[in-house]
């Protein structure tokens, strides 16, 4: 009963709450979107727009980028008070120079960043299985974990730039925001991860990707641990299913049938996912290491329903089998030898 509650209040959710910010609100703000260029990160990206905050299109294609930032900037007209900056950002998750190189960037351009949505990745269906990054890592690991962490980590100098100039009084406000899926629930192993088949994978792509995003929890819940007293709020969301990138792929008679019962919702809405998490005044330094469910709701863990998973993040210090340190360890130990 309890997974059938969950189900149906994460596919059929409530109208969101959390749609907007007022405009200029967020200014001398600087904030960084992975994959803004497209579905839930472009929706994202028109929404911080009016805020007047400065906004990095992280993603591999500029003309992609270029283009949707005319898109965006013709909503506004010039001069209007509040209207932000967009900017492009080349970034590249299945190729860790690329990622370094990112970072460095915008490390030349700005000395703080107030938030990052790690929102870029890779639909469960879009690739064949076998399919390896420039690194040879097996690919949904490879760009939802060890670039994501990468690029995360090489930007924490900014992060804890803003969370300082902010100061203890708006702990929570610089915040790093990763990406999970509702497939984590149904799709991913026991445990969440399954360390004896990390480098090469599942033979089944689902269950690849799935536990890539119960590690981007993992990594969520270890960030918030390492470096929640740096005023740094490190929070995990499930976007919704929605028409976007993730059912690239995917056969169109189950897509037909999904769309049919109303499981498949418009990308804007998983953008106001994406703003609770990362801009809600509802979230504070308390809430670290939460999990958010669409369209913008705090799930408390003990409405979680894989228990599993809750158990193997937690330390062992706590009774839980410490797999988010070492998971998180695992994916330095990949980058090594490259960056």
């Amino acid at each position: 009963m309890e997974r059938l509650r969950n189900f149906r209040t994460q596919a059929w959710p409530p109208p969101p709450e959390f749609t907007s910010v007022p405009p200029g609100s967020q200014k001398d703000r600087v904030f960084i979107v992975t994959g803004g260029n497209t579905g839930i990160g472009f929706e994202l990206c028109k929404l911080l727009f009016p805020s007047g905050a400065t906004i990095y299109m992280a993603s591999r294609s500029k003309d992609k980028v270029e283009e949707a930032i005319k898109t965006i900037e013709s909503t506004i007209p010039e001069g209007t008070q509040g209207r932000g900056q967009l900017k492009f950002l080349h970034l590249d998750l299945s190729d860790l120079k690329s990622v370094k190189t990112a970072a460095e960037t915008f490390a030349s351009q700005e000395s703080k960043l107030d938030v990052l949505w790690n929102n870029a990745g890779i639909g469960a269906n879009v690739l064949k299985f076998g399919e390896r990054t420039v690194q040879d890592f097996e690919v949904f690991m490879g760009v939802h974990c060890i670039a994501t962490l990468l690029f995360t980590q090489l930007l924490l100098p900014q992060l804890k730039t803003a969370a300082a100039r902010a100061g203890p009084s708006a702990a929570g406000q610089t915040r790093v925001v990763w990406t999970a899926s509702a497939l984590m629930d149904s799709g991913s192993p026991v445990n969440g991860v399954d360390f004896s088949v990390l480098d090469q994978g599942f033979k089944d792509r689902v269950t690849n990707y799935a536990a890539s995003k119960a590690g981007a929890w993992f990594l969520a819940r270890e960030f918030a641990r390492r470096h929640g007293d740096d005023g740094i709020l490190s929070v995990t969301l499930n976007p919704g299913n929605l028409k976007a990138g993730a059912f690239k792929g995917t056969a169109w008679p189950l897509v037909f049938i999904l769309d049919s019962l109303g499981m498949l919702h418009d990308p804007v809405l998983g953008g106001y996912t994406e703003i609770y998490a990362g801009l809600s005044p509802d979230l504070k330094i308390e809430h670290n290491g939460t999990y958010i469910i669409p369209w913008g709701r705090r799930r408390p863990d003990s409405e979680i329903t894989r228990k599993d998973i809750l158990k193997a993040m937690a330390p062992e210090s706590e009774g839980g089998l410490g797999y988010a340190k070492r998971f998180w360890e695992w994916c330095e130990e990949q980058w090594k030898p490259h960056v």
